[in-house]
């Protein structure tokens, strides 16, 4: 299927192009023509995965005043800090498609657009900040990497920094982890308990199965996405595995075992019901989420009117200046 067969339009000089530009390996660039299709699937996907950069400091920044050392805090806040900035280099990706951060936040605290699914989940113990270094950030790595190489300039080129710095997000995720496991009984436990309960969540990071994904036959034939949902899940699998291993801790899949034959790890499949229920807006921390970034969002209104009324004066003065 080429780029072409993928929107049903007809301007076949234009098409005709990008669909070259596509097929060759090349970047598609703001100044340049797309199908709206396209545009409109850019939109979705970067405005997705902004708010989920923001919408992610949540469960988190729900440790930020509780962590256990000044050390931990000052990692945690250096997290919460780099998530911020990932969220703003989205939007403004996502802005050179001709759509204002103004109206994707809107669409977003008024419930029309999503973010991942992963942030509706509470963040009961310290450890569950360890884990989701370590199973979260690892499974938006798998995911984000290969967004290195996307179709569209501007998204391509964000995710390079993004990308560094989950790889450290995980690191910092992986080394709490480890500090857990070799302290006591009741810490090890709790690390235990945090993986039982974001292991599943973390593989339906990735979105339904390929026979349920509607958009990616599309996004993979205008080299948006390089993977299938299914083939993202198994990778990161296969990388976490050995990692649970060392770390001594057992992955809650019964299911889970070394298939010889593939090079690879069999294992269960999630709960699609209940993504399919936390999607609709009925996880445990929904709500929660969404109010809390109204709230942020209104709070922060005279940050937004001041900023407006001082560029104002700026060029006012400047241009009184030039008369």
């Amino acid at each position: 299927m080429t780029a072409t067969e993928a929107t049903g339009l007809a301007e076949p000089g234009l098409e005709a192009h990008f669909d070259e530009v596509i097929a060759a390996e090349q970047r598609i660039e703001p100044r340049d023509w797309m199908p709206d299709a396209y545009r409109a699937t850019l939109i979705r996907q970067i405005a997705q995965h902004a708010h989920s950069e923001i919408i992610g400091m949540q469960p988190e920044g729900n440790w930020l005043t509780r962590a256990p050392s000044l050390r931990r805090k000052a990692i945690l806040l250096a997290k919460a800090q780099d998530e911020a900035g990932h969220g703003l280099y989205l939007y403004a990706a996502a802005e050179t498609l001709g759509i204002d951060r103004a109206e994707l936040t809107e669409k977003l605290i008024s419930g029309r657009q999503k973010y991942s699914s992963i942030f509706n989940y509470p963040t009961l113990t310290f450890a569950d900040v360890g884990v989701i270094g370590w199973l979260v950030d690892g499974a938006a790595i798998c995911n984000q990497v290969p967004l290195c190489r996307c179709s569209y300039g501007p998204y391509a080129r964000a995710m390079v920094r993004i990308c560094k710095e989950e790889s450290f997000h995980q690191r910092q995720g992986y080394e709490l982890l480890i500090t857990l496991m070799r302290g006591t009984d009741a810490q090890r436990r709790m690390v235990q308990d945090a993986v039982d309960r974001w292991w599943w969540p973390s593989l339906m990071m990735f979105g339904p199965s390929d026979g349920d994904s509607p958009n990616t036959a599309r996004s993979m034939a205008w080299r948006i996405k390089r993977h299938t949902n299914d083939e993202l899940r198994q990778r990161f699998v296969d990388m976490t595995v050995p990692q649970a291993e060392h770390l001594g801790v057992t992955l809650p899949d019964p299911a889970l075992s070394w298939n010889e034959a593939r090079g690879s790890w069999d294992f269960g499949e999630p709960d699609w019901s209940e993504l399919k229920q936390v999607i609709k807006g009925q996880g445990p921390c929904n709500e929660q989420r969404v109010e809390r970034r109204r709230a942020a969002h209104e709070d922060g209104a005279w940050v937004r009117e001041a900023a407006l009324a001082y560029a104002r004066k700026r060029r006012s003065e400047g241009g009184a200046d030039h008369d």
